[in-house]
């Protein structure tokens, strides 16, 4: 699935195309620093029923949400500096027991993904807007 998106209120079409085609527990988000990734994350979270705060996990590097249809981890891995950090702060427990684990800057996790159902959504920013791709 492809979008492109000028204003900010356009992420609701966005999260309301993407979640009827969820299947899978784990989403890698991809984009530059601004791309948006947070912001989608907050729509999302709001769209499914979330009435937490919803925030950028930089600092805290994972961010537990409550749902009616279960827990949502949102992880934001781009400080690591090595897979080993993500074992020390137990993101296979996470992994494995969330409705939906949404992760940030994924590329320092990826190997460990395998034989993980996930999906990927690449933010870009253009000159007009941003450019989405879901799949």
């Amino acid at each position: 699935m492809q979008f492109k998106i000028h204003q900010l209120e356009e992420w609701n079409h966005v999260v309301h195309q993407i979640i009827p085609n969820l299947q899978h527990p784990i989403l890698l988000l991809r984009g530059n620093l601004g791309a948006g990734k947070t912001t989608f994350t907050q729509f999302l979270l709001k769209t499914l029923g979330s009435s937490d705060e919803i925030s950028s996990p930089t600092y805290s590097i994972v961010n537990e949400y409550d749902t009616p249809k279960g827990k949502i981890y949102h992880f934001d891995l781009y400080r690591l500096k090595n897979v080993s950090e993500a074992y020390d702060f137990g993101i296979e427990e996470y992994l494995d027991n969330g409705y939906l684990s949404i992760i940030e800057w994924p590329e320092i996790y990826l190997d460990e993904l395998e034989g993980y159902d996930f999906h990927v959504m690449s933010i870009e920013n253009t000159e007009s807007g941003r450019e989405i791709e879901f799949n």
